[in-house]
């Protein structure tokens, strides 16, 4: 299993230490997100000042973009990483593609589906030298001239996508590459509908396990006692946020809780933010999220979170020179 960060920063500016660090201290791949920044520039600073480290969005929006447009974009990242770069695509909710956006809405599965069948036309286009005739659902391309073409040769190139329901888990299964599950699930959800959903993606594709990677981004609270009992405060304000949200029903409905994401709801709707968290039970927090001394955690992500997933890292932004002691004692315990 390979130990992994999850690069938050203010400016771009900042990252070509914390890429430095991050192969210092022992971690395998760095993930960029699309909240206040645009995902694919911190990648291409990332994978500029990086020399192992697979580099990853996880994830960019599919619905924002042109599907043409992300192609251009992983080609480029694709080569100026040597081939370490990962394109991760999500769906994101509607009130954020229409209204935060101004795009359209569409069922997103289906959506996301005709999006990579369009990417991946491009890219063959490109790399074969072949008219480009994508005729989906949604998408429709059937232009591209050699001026147009990029330069050969043609990076490896994969695409991950992120997700929570099980048709989002079997898309994975059916044509991605690998599957990035929603940091709010449980180890039971894990087991019984990511993994089982992934499975019957590929058995309807014909693909084997080694066909897609799992990467887990995990809630963890570690260090020292005072930053685990500060790390679990913050635990509970992610898990109420995201427990409120229908969207992330599934897992609450897996384990009975669905009165309780009905009433964060009701909270959030009503700006009671400062209530949530304490709606969080010992069983959630339990099911949610791991905590401990740094050998501790590692060694049950190793044991709970190996069978299940290829890549584990943890929801907390990597910062250096903040807890690096903690940071590398993590990538060792995992490496191990």
């Amino acid at each position: 299993m390979r130990f992994d960060a999850h690069l938050v920063y203010r400016s771009l500016r900042e990252i070509p230490e914390m890429a430095r660090a991050a192969e210092r201290l022992g971690f395998d791949g760095l993930w960029t997100s699309e909240t206040d920044h645009d995902a694919f520039l911190g990648a291409a600073v990332a994978a500029e000042h990086s020399t192992h480290l697979v580099v990853g969005t996880s994830i960019a929006l599919a619905f924002t973009r042109s599907p043409t447009a992300l192609a251009y974009t992983a080609w480029d990242l694709g080569q100026l990483s040597g081939g370490r770069f990962v394109l991760g695509l999500g769906t994101q909710v509607r009130g954020h593609i229409v209204r935060r956006f101004g795009m359209p809405w569409d069922p997103p599965a289906p959506k996301l589906r005709d999006v990579i069948g369009a990417i991946r036309a491009v890219w063959a286009s490109w790399s074969e030298r072949t008219p480009l005739d994508y005729r989906g659902r949604y998408v429709t391309l059937t232009l591209m001239t050699p001026f147009f073409t990029p330069p050969p040769p043609a990076p490896p190139l994969r695409i991950e996508i992120a997700g929570v329901g099980a048709r989002m888990c079997r898309l994975a299964g059916e044509v991605a590459d690998g599957f990035h599950p929603h940091p709010f699930h449980t180890r039971r959800y894990m087991n019984e509908v990511v993994v089982p959903q992934v499975a019957a993606g590929l058995a309807r594709s014909g693909r084997s396990r080694r066909d897609v990677s799992i990467s887990a981004s995990v809630f963890v609270a570690t260090g020292t006692n005072a930053e685990v009992e500060a790390g679990l405060q913050a635990i509970r304000r992610s898990v109420s946020f995201y427990a409120s949200t229908p969207a992330y029903r599934p897992v609450l409905d897996l384990h009975g809780w669905t009165d309780i994401g009905e009433a964060l709801s009701r909270c959030a709707a009503r700006g009671q933010w400062q209530e949530m968290p304490g709606m969080v039970t010992p069983e959630m927090l339990e099911a949610a999220a791991l905590w401990g001394p740094p050998d501790e955690v590692a060694a049950r992500l190793v044991a709970e979170y190996g069978p299940v997933a290829d890549r584990v890292r943890i929801y907390d932004a990597f910062i250096p020179g903040q807890r690096d002691a903690v940071w590398q004692a993590l990538a060792r315990g995992v490496a191990g």
